[in-house]
């Protein structure tokens, strides 16, 4: 099996590729955001455990915004 390089992947392939990374990259922004402008008392749990999940592609903000947040 040899690497691919930037070259070899298709043009509707390397779309999808850097749209799913600007995408990962706003939801992160997000989620810190929201995190950061939080109390303490409107997190489920520790806000610095949010932080440190919020680095785990996708599921990590997306879990703060469906569990982490008290409304």
């Amino acid at each position: 099996m040899s690497k691919k390089r930037w070259s070899d992947v298709g043009k509707g392939r390397r779309i999808a590729m850097v749209a799913a990374g600007i995408l990962q990259i706003a939801l992160q922004v997000a989620a810190l955001r929201d995190i950061s402008q939080r109390t303490p008392a409107q997190v489920n749990g520790s806000k610095a455990g949010w932080v440190a999940a919020s680095f785990i592609n996708f599921a990590g903000p997306i879990a703060w915004f469906l569990r982490g947040r008290k409304d």
